[in-house]
């Protein structure tokens, strides 16, 4: 590819410039407000960090606590717990930019209303035991709105001054007012953290990818309980057809050397 860059898009509000070292995702001059330039793969990005977000999903006690669904299951979650220090580092300094910080996660209505057969058989295949939004013997209700399996897991410290997001499906488009939202915000560029890496952020990514947003997801901010081949698909996949991979580390050097 020539070092000269290439447009990628129809109209100059939506283009990307692209050469081998660098896709500049800022959109074209004057719109651009305060470009960032970071490392990343497949190629190093350049975004505009007041038309971008943090959309951090399923920090959840389910997930990542003693005690919640997938240690009632018998699944190792301390996994999941990775991604809270980088995060509990990042947000703050995301907050101090400006840049709006999304929680999305998991929320059922106690009656299932919202809720799908396949959607309870990933939860419990032979159907025994407590699934999602029932209650854990001796514990909390599973994903339910308002228990203390939904909330966000300690070490984490999500202001009413963000943005929370309830949802329903692994895909936080799906049934939520978060396009609605990220719209009205005029964000293009969303940057992607939380659990599983490989289920609801790769799903949440992939959909936020086909409604046309830049996606990167931070590395050192997602983690699965899944196999290591799972995550290695994640990443493979995310850099070869949605987006590009990045870590905290490299978002923080671009903030600190940006104009």
């Amino acid at each position: 590819m020539p070092d000269t860059p290439i447009p990628m898009g129809a109209t100059a509000a939506h283009r990307w410039l692209v050469n081998a070292d660098t896709a500049d995702l800022s959109r074209a001059a004057p719109h651009v407000v305060r470009a960032v330039t970071i490392a990343a793969e497949p190629q190093r990005v350049v975004f505009d960090a007041k038309k971008s977000a943090l959309v951090i999903v399923d920090m959840q006690n389910d997930f990542c606590a003693a005690g919640g669904y997938l240690d009632y299951r018998g699944v190792d979650y301390t996994p999941d717990r990775a991604p809270i220090a980088p995060l509990a580092k990042l947000v703050p300094r995301m907050r101090a930019e400006g840049i709006p910080v999304v929680w999305l996660n998991w929320g059922v209505r106690a009656d299932l209303l919202d809720i799908y057969p396949s959607l309870l058989h990933a939860h419990t295949h032979d159907g025994t035991g407590a699934g999602l939004g029932e209650t854990i013997p001796g514990g909390a209700p599973i994903l339910r709105q308002g228990s203390w399996g939904a909330a966000v897991v300690d070490g984490l410290d999500p202001l009413a001054s963000d943005i929370h997001v309830t949802k329903c499906r692994f895909s936080g488009f799906w049934n939520t007012p978060l396009d609605s939202i990220l719209r009205n915000l005029g964000v293009n560029t969303l940057f992607f953290a939380g659990v599983n890496a490989d289920q609801c952020v790769l799903t949440t990514l992939q959909d936020a990818s086909y409604l046309g947003y830049d996606v990167l997801m931070l590395d050192d901010c997602v983690a699965t309980t899944s196999p290591a081949y799972c995550m290695e698909a994640t990443r493979y996949n995310v850099k070869l057809l949605f987006g590009f991979m990045t870590d905290s580390t490299a978002l923080a050097a671009g903030l600190d050397a940006a104009p």
